[in-house]
């Protein structure tokens, strides 16, 4: 390959890593907001992120002794 055609796919592959890092597939951001005193766990020991993310959870290493891989919350529907 020639040395332009591999720096683009170097940048591609980066931006793809890059915007999906941090991101919960299928969840909102709102449905990760939980308080810790109300996660419940959805993982086991030593769950990575993208396990977690894989199994529809949320991941937040952020707080020691709380479930890191917790369920989401649920998001209600309005029907006026």
């Amino acid at each position: 390959m020639e040395p332009r055609v591999l720096w683009l796919l170097a940048v591609v592959l980066a931006l793809g890593f890059s915007s999906s890092a941090g991101e919960f597939v299928g969840l909102s951001a709102s449905q990760c907001t939980v308080p810790a005193k109300d996660r419940v766990d959805c993982g086991y020991p030593k769950v990575t992120p993208e396990q977690c993310n894989n199994r529809g959870c949320c991941f937040d290493s952020s707080i020691p002794r709380v479930p890191w891989c917790f369920k989401p919350l649920q998001e209600t529907e309005c029907k006026f």
